[in-house]
């Protein structure tokens, strides 16, 4: 049965790709690396039993690696057995594409952009891997106890890296998230619930990602409502039932370089972009640092 992470990386980036394996190992998830005892006996067969154990495989995306026989032939592998993936991108000012494009095509890749150049930006790098790995796959994988140093005065030890219950969205400027109220804003018109912005985070600020057809669905935990957006209103809002205003489509913002999780949350119908401005949802038709969120 499935049970561990594969990092499929091109040899020029096996020095970082070593670093954020030992660091993974240490927090207690179960990793597959090639250098590591992945590969034994006949490099072909080792890898196809990497891929075929694997529960999500990590590509670390660079032109090298799209320039890669190897890697092309690993990762293809995966896609054909329907393996979760999770890009890591590597390059400042490029964008995957032939084969590598259209594989991670829709995916949220995580910005390991310049993060060998801070200890500060590669832990906040780490930590995004780690949540986006645990978002997608955390169900399927045994996570151990962290392993800590032994030390005379220890410091408290790390918790367990856990699944959280849906994805959080955290506006970067206001810093308020986005939450479903539970109220119906008109009870004889629709069955619509109030969408707000909340300052504390809570279960109803959390909503389970689901894929559709070309864009995805974010229906909130507690309510099990779809969240929408109605551009006639300006206006958030939660539906029982997903239409066309309900279908998302989220992006990495790419100027960010705090090296969080930073993302862009267009609504498909409307072409807007779900931004905050004084305190309340609005929809931008162009991009500006109103329209950024972080994942939490």
């Amino acid at each position: 049965m499935p049970s561990h992470i594969m990092l499929s990386y091109q040899w020029d980036d096996q020095a970082l790709v070593k670093r954020i394996y030992d660091r993974l190992k240490d927090d207690g998830l179960p990793v597959w690396l090639d250098i590591e005892g992945g590969v034994t006996g006949n490099i072909n067969d080792s890898m196809a039993a990497g891929v075929e154990e694997a529960v999500v495989i990590c590509p670390f995306m660079s032109p090298a690696y799209q320039a890669s026989r190897s890697c092309k032939k690993e990762l293809n592998y995966a896609d054909s057995r329907e393996v979760s993936i999770v890009p890591v991108m590597l390059t400042n000012n490029w964008e995957a594409s032939e084969w590598l494009g259209l594989i991670t095509a829709g995916l949220l890749w995580v910005d390991f952009r310049n993060a060998e150049k801070d200890e500060e930006h590669f832990e906040m790098c780490l930590s995004s891997l780690e949540e986006e790995i645990m978002f997608n796959v955390g169900h399927l994988l045994a996570v151990e106890e962290p392993q800590g140093e032994v030390v005379d005065q220890p410091e408290p030890s790390k918790p367990r890296l856990k699944k959280k219950p849906g994805r959080g969205f955290r506006h970067a400027l206001s810093k308020l998230y986005i939450h479903d109220s539970g109220e119906i804003i008109e009870p004889t018109v629709s069955s619509r619930n109030t969408v707000e912005l909340s300052e504390k985070a809570g279960e109803h600020c959390y909503w389970l990602e689901i894929k559709g057809n070309g864009c995805k669905y974010y229906r909130n935990v507690v309510t099990n409502r779809y969240l929408g957006f109605d551009p006639s209103r300006n206006q958030a809002h939660s539906e029982v039932s997903p239409s066309e205003r309900e279908e998302w489509l989220m992006l990495v913002d790419q100027t960010d370089q705090s090296h969080q999780r930073a993302v862009i949350v267009k609504n498909k119908h409307s072409g807007m972009f779900l931004a905050v401005q004084n305190g309340h949802f609005t929809g931008l038709t162009s991009y500006n640092e109103d329209c950024k969120w972080f994942l939490e």
